[in-house]
């Protein structure tokens, strides 16, 4: 890039920050969801008598091992990888919340978003209760969108079984506006990397990942809209690559104890010190807000109970085959520069140069680098058929990756490039929103964020990756490449579902954009001026 447009570009930047960041998302010290919760009772001022506190629904006399039982289930398959695809959000959420109720070692989470609303504060307060059972809980955040109070983050961290690191704290945690917007100037290429990896490990046996945060929009948990995402369960072979990924992130520089950040901006804010008493109480408002009905649906509770009686029947859904697990190093690349691409991009990169056939993609925000579109016209050279499921500008949570998409909308179009845009009442709501909160409610938004590819029908992948700048070279990203027909035969159904009339728009011939107001259109304008291309 030319110095003049990086100097351009961080000034685009700078002032899009300054705006967006009082527009957006609060910054740390906002309230917590459960601040209203009356605290109990309590004289305790000491960490154990909080411990004992939260422990008291713990079960003792679980007949049923999830060790054992997958490690009974794994042995039958050796070397293989059992695979199974979670389209909705209810179900993904009751198996991250079942699996966390019965690990019995560990749970390792990886998250780039967690929030501070409903979802967020009960997978908070599940993590409590793992680590009170002897569960030794490690979690790491990307820095960017933490909306926890930062007295919050470090009660969590104060548990004895529970350690919290923060990925590349140049944003938010133990830092005030100040400092955000000097780490933006001074080194504009490392405050842009982030860190997208989503996984959620359980004793080193089971694994979660793909496009899910932990939010309630991403669990059909929000009144107004939620996503239309994908994630992958899977156990086996992969699940150890899954676990040394998420070590290697444990162990960089990179990723840094919450307790190191506010002991070493101790002098930029108020005192981080926190008493005893505080992380008592704020462990019993996690545990009173969970146990509310309200915030903790009977339904909920009840589907998560009942699982124990569905998963020797989920098991068999399983399909056993070729899993790769494909991750980036910490850092994604050592490029001074906004390029140099990464381990997860070149994997993709691969597969879309192997294809012969047909490239279907669902990618929530589509802006090509020269190098993603120089490799779609070599596809199409060769005659593969591709197809792509974005979302639309009525449907988009990201007008700045819109506005990079639309820019090159037409190009693509004239390529041969068939595009379809997610409608924000796509029809299939009704079969992928149940869940026991948006049941209660009017039809939320519908807003595409699963990420996903199948070549030739026989090769999926399921992950995190966005196909634009910001996952080709700047975010960490993971994915699970899947060698299966069956598996790939699956993924595509679920997404030509999801392109069909009632779901999406056809990009050339139903002129999306006409279904949101000329102001929106006209922000989309504006960006598409900026040269944002490069981090969008």
């Amino acid at each position: 890039m030319r110095p003049a447009n990086k100097l351009k570009l961080s000034f685009a930047i700078f002032i899009l920050l300054c705006l967006f960041s009082y527009l957006d998302r609060p910054f740390p010290n906002s309230k917590t969801v459960y601040d209203s919760v009356p605290l109990p009772a309590t004289t305790e001022s000491n960490l154990q008598a909080s411990f004992e506190f939260l422990s008291a629904d713990k079960k003792n006399a679980q007949s049923w091992s999830l060790p054992d039982y997958i490690n009974s289930v794994t042995a039958e398959h050796p070397q293989k990888t059992g695979a199974y695809i979670l389209e909705n959000g209810f179900e993904a959420l009751l198996a991250r919340a079942w699996l966390a109720d019965h690990a019995t070692k560990s749970i390792e989470v990886q998250y780039f978003i967690w929030s501070n609303d409903n979802i967020g504060t009960l997978a908070s307060e599940a993590l409590i209760r793992a680590a009170n059972r002897g569960v030794k809980v490690r979690v790491i955040v990307d820095d960017l969108l933490i909306e926890a109070e930062d007295k919050t983050i470090l009660a969590l961290a104060k548990h004895p079984n529970v350690e919290i690191r923060i990925y590349n704290p140049k944003h938010r945690v133990g830092t005030n506006i100040g400092k955000r917007l000097w780490n933006i100037v001074a080194d504009f290429k490392s405050a842009n990397q982030r860190m997208h990896d989503k996984t959620f490990v359980v004793d080193g046996l089971v694994a979660i990942t793909g496009g899910r945060n932990m939010a309630s929009e991403y669990f059909n948990f929000h009144h107004e809209s939620n996503f239309r995402d994908r994630d992958l369960l899977i156990l086996g072979s992969a699940v150890t690559k899954v676990g040394d990924n998420f070590n290697n992130f444990w162990q960089h520089p990179l990723s840094v104890p919450v307790e190191t950040i506010f002991a070493e901006h101790r002098f930029m804010q108020a005192s981080p010190e926190i008493s005893n008493q505080e992380v008592a109480n704020i462990y019993q408002q996690l545990h009173a807000y969970a146990n509310l009905d309200s915030n903790f649906d009977p339904l909920l509770k009840q589907a998560i109970r009942s699982i124990p009686e569905s998963f020797e029947r989920l098991s068999k859904e399983i399909v056993w085959t070729d899993v790769e697990f494909i991750h980036d190093i910490p850092g994604k690349n050592r490029s001074a520069d906004l390029q140099g691409g990464g381990d997860s991009t070149r994997a993709l990169a691969t597969l879309v140069d192997q294809a012969q056939q047909e490239i279907l993609i669902q990618s929530p925000y589509l802006v090509l680098s020269d190098k993603a579109i120089a490799m779609i016209k070599r596809s199409l050279e060769r005659g593969v058929k591709i197809t792509i499921n974005t979302n639309s500008l009525a449907s988009t949570d990201n007008l700045q990756a819109f506005s990079g998409y639309r820019n090159q909308r037409e190009e693509l179009l004239k390529m041969g490039v068939k595009i379809f845009e997610f409608r924000p009442d796509a029809g299939s709501r009704g079969k992928l929103l149940n869940s026991p909160v948006i049941d209660k409610y009017k039809p939320a938004v519908f807003s595409l964020h699963a990420k996903s590819m199948v070549i030739d029908n026989k090769i999926a992948y399921v992950g995190t990756f966005n196909f634009d700048p910001r996952s080709e070279n700047l975010n960490t990203e993971v994915g699970v490449i899947i060698h299966n027909q069956q598996l790939a035969e699956q993924l595509v159904q679920a997404i030509k579902q999801d392109i069909q009339p009632g779901n999406s728009w056809n990009a050339e011939l139903d002129d999306p954009d006409q279904h949101v107001s000329y102001s929106k259109r006209f922000q989309v304008w504006l960006m598409q001026l900026l040269p944002l291309r490069p981090i969008l």
